[in-house]
């Protein structure tokens, strides 16, 4: 298992519920393709550089993960499917 850190960008007209209900899913979807959360750092609501998906902000979290290498294509792919996310970077830590 590697260790990568992931920096997430969700929707900013999310709700409290809505943004506990997205982080929950990115749990989930890296228990089922074998991987584990280690933190999760809260960054707020911030302005973005450039708009996204025509949105000029979001909230940002930095998580940090642990999977195995053949993972991450499919988790990549389970992100890009969830629309509460707006982009994600993945970096190996």
């Amino acid at each position: 298992m590697n260790s990568y850190e992931g920096l997430f960008l969700l929707k900013p007209d999310l709700t409290k519920e809505d943004l506990d209900k997205a982080l929950g899913q990115v749990q989930g979807i890296f228990s089922k393709h074998k991987g584990s959360q280690d933190s999760v750092k809260e960054w707020g609501k911030q302005r973005i550089a450039y708009p996204v998906k025509k949105y000029k902000e979001g909230f940002f979290y930095l998580i940090n993960f642990q999977i195995g290498s053949d993972g991450i294509a499919k988790i990549k792919r389970a992100f890009s499917l969830n629309e509460s996310i707006l982009r994600v970077m993945i970096t190996k830590a």
